[in-house]
């Protein structure tokens, strides 16, 4: 078999890819600036050129075959990647270039944006532009370069690298809005206790660190941003468990209590945090190369648990 039937042209492929992403030919055609004829016969030459069916044809719509499904998975991740290295051409000829960006809400504004002005000092050829959050678990988006998520690390597909987060504070109201005195973890049971949605568990590990009994761990207004938790702790609405380094500023500055402090910080060690994630694929992009060799050295300084970027 000659190389040549080995790589059908490009626009053969996203003629196939465009007519399988928006359904039918009408679309596809409409988004590739042709006719519906010259789609379809774009679609019919690379079935040619394959020698295998894509489609099944009927009189009201295409369905693909079997190996016209496993080739379409294939032929959309080839174009997304050369996309992407052509982005990259594009925009780093001048040494620099663009990197997309997806992080939760409440760790960019509080730890991840306050550093940035020195990586653009450093970096100024690089232009970051945030992704919403909402993809940034979806590492086959070709907008999507990385991510920082919030988990325990593992997330299929992905590279993944411990910034922060394993250290959590037990945060109280000031002295002024408390509902009652915190001088031992046995009276946080006798508080409101605020939980985050996607941490559950945390109130029970916070119980077992601290042998407290008597904790509900599902009791309590429920949130979905540490941000807003940590503003419901400085209006008084009751305690909660923050990772320190999304309100080490708030402690700080007296909006927040800190009341255990004799009692080892009076917080708990957790197994999640925020990590820095990215697809295989986009391992060796320079721009996230260098953005990478620049954020791991701030995470927290926790034994073996950012790994050293690729060489």
């Amino acid at each position: 078999m000659s190389l040549r039937r080995l790589n059908p042209p490009v626009h053969l492929l996203r003629a196939f890819s465009t007519v399988v992403r928006f359904g039918g030919v009408s679309r596809a055609a409409e988004a590739l600036h042709l006719t519906q004829s010259a789609v379809s016969k774009q679609v019919q030459e690379l079935e040619r050129w394959v020698g295998v069916p894509l489609f099944e044809r009927t009189r009201k719509r295409l369905a693909l075959t079997p190996a016209g499904e496993r080739y379409e998975k294939a032929v959309r991740a080839l174009l997304a990647q050369l996309e992407d290295a052509t982005l990259e051409l594009i925009t780093s000829g001048d040494g620099g270039g663009a990197l997309h960006l997806s992080t939760l809400p409440t760790f960019g504004a509080k730890w991840l944006i306050p550093k940035l002005p020195d990586f653009q000092h450093r970096h100024p050829q690089t232009t970051i532009h945030f992704v919403p959050f909402v993809h940034g678990y979806d590492f086959q988006r070709p907008e999507l370069d990385c991510s920082i998520l919030f988990g325990d690390g593992h997330w299929p597909g992905a590279r993944s690298h411990y910034l922060a987060g394993h250290d959590v504070a037990l945060i109280a109201p000031r002295a002024s809005l408390a509902e009652v005195p915190i001088r031992t973890p046995r009276d946080v049971a006798r508080c409101t206790l605020l939980r985050h949605v996607t941490v559950p568990q945390a109130w029970l590990h916070w119980s077992d660190t601290h042998g407290v009994a008597g904790i509900d761990p599902l009791a309590g207004p429920q949130f979905d941003q540490f941000q807003t938790m940590i503003r419901a702790v400085m209006a008084g609405m009751g305690v909660a468990l923050v990772p320190r380094c999304l309100v080490a500023d708030e402690i700080a500055a007296g909006l927040v209590e800190e009341p255990l402090t004799a009692f080892a910080g009076g917080g708990y060690r957790s197994t999640l945090g925020y990590w820095f994630c990215y697809p295989e694929a986009r391992a060796q992009l320079a721009t996230l190369d260098g953005f990478r060799r620049w954020l791991l050295p701030l995470a927290e300084a926790v034994p073996g648990a950012a790994a050293a970027p690729p060489a």
